[in-house]
């Protein structure tokens, strides 16, 4: 049987991929905010443990070319700029938080290294081998069909590239299981709500991430989709995972 798509608003009749783009149009003015305020700022070393593994695996080659999915507002982009002889493309769905990263990008003075593009991670516009490094942040487990994204992923890597996801996960050990369970269920949608003005968006959130296959699993779905050296590695307790993969 088919298991049942997780999707922000159960009474449209859009396809997932069209209510995720919605969404994220209608909080991308007070997404970075909720991120901040959501994760208690642990997000933006997260993002730098991304940063420093693409680094890492890169830091020999010259002139550099990496692509972030599901960039939203560009928080992943811009820090991948600081790594040495690296252009970026950010690419996202939705219209509305591509517009806040380009001011971002545009306000730090980083239009020659951070192109942001709208574009469909089920339907890259890049060739064969484009790239030296792709990440994604909090953005697999939005997409419509997870192995055609991750099929395309593929496809634009280059041979002996890095793929590096961050995404939300559960933990599993007490007490930081239950807290987060109760945190998940009520305050994220509370404080979502408050301050998005879509209570539905942050109770998709949660719910989706609780749906999501985490750790082991997931490194199954990269090894399946082409995938090599899959490894996942928690941070903060298991509340988000980041998965480390080569073409």
């Amino acid at each position: 049987m088919t298991k049942k798509a997780v999707i922000p608003y159960k009474d449209s009749n859009l396809g997932k991929k069209e209510q995720v783009t919605q969404m994220f149009d209608e909080v991308s003015s007070k997404y970075d905010f909720l991120n901040r305020v959501l994760t208690f700022g642990l997000d933006i070393g997260w993002r730098k443990k991304v940063v420093k593994l693409v680094d890492k695996h890169t830091q020999k080659q010259k002139e550099k070319k990496f692509l972030d999915i599901a960039t939203g507002t560009g928080d992943l982009a811009i820090m991948l700029s600081q790594i040495n002889d690296a252009k970026i493309i950010g690419l996202d769905i939705s219209k509305g938080m591509l517009d806040v990263g380009i001011k971002k990008v545009k306000a730090k003075n980083l239009v020659d290294k951070v192109e942001m593009l709208l574009g469909d991670s089920e339907k890259l516009p890049f060739a064969d081998n484009s790239f030296d490094a792709i990440t994604v942040g909090f953005g697999v487990r939005n997409f419509e069909d997870l192995d055609k994204g991750l099929q395309e992923i593929h496809r634009v890597l280059k041979q002996d590239g890095i793929f590096v996801v961050l995404e939300t996960s559960q933990p599993t050990k007490f007490p930081m299981k239950q807290f987060f369970k109760f945190y998940s269920k009520y305050v994220i949608p509370t404080v979502g709500g408050l301050f998005s003005e879509d209570k539905k968006a942050y109770r998709y959130l949660p719910e989706s991430a609780a749906k999501f296959p985490y750790g082991k699993k997931f490194n199954n779905i990269l090894v399946k989709n082409g995938f090599n050296n899959a490894v996942d590695m928690p941070v903060a307790f298991g509340i988000s995972t980041i998965y480390k993969a080569t073409n």
